[in-house]
């Protein structure tokens, strides 16, 4: 069995996928090793075995602590007195839930990538294994990791802007504007295998971050969604664009926009809050700026860095203002913070402002229900209202 004491070391961090020519493995480890808190020992990197031991050699990982697939990491990370701490899930969607359960019933906590799992039943099972094990299951909504977005939740909060009335929330992109699956793309080709990816396409893939993004900032609980749903890329199997309305508890409405095909696009994930006496503008490309707006007021655009901020956004902080702080170091964020929930388990003890917000197994469940509700609203109830499952 391995240690428990965390206090005078690095965790150790294996990786499931993420190997070579796989674009969030790569952040994955950054975001590891940014703010000193994790050593990679351990992964099992690629479905081609060889492909795999050779990137995990070119990583400086022990060949016993290269692996051929996640089978045979479980087995044999196990029973190691050094046995990782955490695994790292980097592959896509449909594999998700088997390598997390294998880890977990092992005793292992485990960092998902999202969604979580393509079913919403497995999506339940996770999060209750997650709750009967006692481990940690963190999922990386990454936007949520970002200074402005802890200090825009601050403010509504605080009751800054007032009760909500509107959000609005986009994250517009324009990488699959043509059919660039069927062109040997693989990145494109398993996000549009429903088999693969699940039931929903770019609200699955992009429409998730999003709807955590909104919920995360307002606090605010879905009660009914709305969907449309639309492929326009000829022959793809899932939606590409999604617009979705939303009927949150307490009278507010919302609105989602997801797209994989709005050209000129790059990344332009924003959220606008409207509440009763202000409102608050974040927007993901520039994302070390929140503009707040008081009733009758003039904007006014708040920066990272300034000493005023609340505790949460100063503790992701690193640089000061004037120097861009961005997605990496969102990304870093909630490595520190799931770092900080698996040391202070351990310990027995709260995990501190790193450790507040960040997201974990219920967020994961709450996505898939999302995802499940929009495409039902869409396809079984012809855009109809419906409650999420979970919310």
């Amino acid at each position: 069995m391995a240690s428990t004491n965390l206090s005078n070391r690095r965790l150790r961090l294996g990786m499931v996928g993420g190997g070579k020519g796989a674009y969030i493995g790569g952040i994955h480890r950054f975001a590891a090793r940014l703010d000193n808190h994790y050593d990679l020992v351990a992964g099992a990197f690629d479905v081609d075995a060889a492909r795999g031991h050779a990137f995990a050699a070119e990583n400086f990982i022990a060949p016993d602590r290269s692996y051929g697939d996640y089978a045979a990491m479980v087995e044999g990370e196990r029973g190691r007195e050094d046995r990782i701490d955490v695994v790292a899930i980097c592959t896509p969607n449909h594999t998700h839930y088997p390598i997390a359960k294998a880890f977990l019933e092992a005793g292992i906590d485990v960092i998902c990538e999202k969604p979580m799992t393509t079913t919403l039943e497995d999506a339940v099972a996770l999060h209750e294994l997650a709750e009967a094990t006692g481990r940690f299951l963190g999922v990386t909504y990454t936007y949520s990791g970002y200074p402005m977005v802890h200090e825009a939740r601050a403010m509504v909060a605080r009751g800054d802007i007032g009760r909500v009335r509107v959000v609005q929330v986009e994250y517009p992109l324009e990488w699959m504007a043509t059919g660039i699956e069927l062109q040997g793309n693989q990145q494109a080709a398993w996000r549009t295998d429903p088999k693969k990816n699940g039931r929903g396409g770019s609200i699955g893939d992009i429409g998730t971050h999003a709807y955590h993004l909104a919920g995360f900032v307002t606090g605010l609980k879905a009660e009914a969604i709305a969907a449309d749903l639309a492929t326009f890329v000829e022959g793809r199997a899932l939606d590409d664009n999604a617009h979705v309305m939303i009927r949150y508890e307490g009278g507010a409405r919302g609105l989602l926009w997801s797209s994989q095909v709005a050209i000129g696009q790059s990344n332009g994930l924003r959220l606008r809050v409207f509440g009763e006496t202000g409102s608050l503008v974040w927007h993901q490309e520039h994302p070390n700026e929140l503009v707040f707006t008081k009733l009758f007021g003039a904007p006014e655009t708040i920066k990272r860095g300034r000493d005023d901020l609340s505790e949460d956004a100063r503790a992701r902080t690193r640089t000061p203002p004037g120097h861009p702080e961005g997605y990496i170091e969102a990304f870093t964020n909630l490595y520190s913070g799931f770092a900080a929930i698996i040391r202070a388990n351990a310990e027995g003890r709260a995990a501190g402002p790193m450790g507040e917000g960040i997201p974990a197994s219920y967020d994961g469940l709450k996505g898939v229900a999302f995802v499940d509700a929009v495409v039902d609203s869409h396809e079984k109830h012809n855009g109809g209202w419906l409650p999420p499952r979970f919310a």
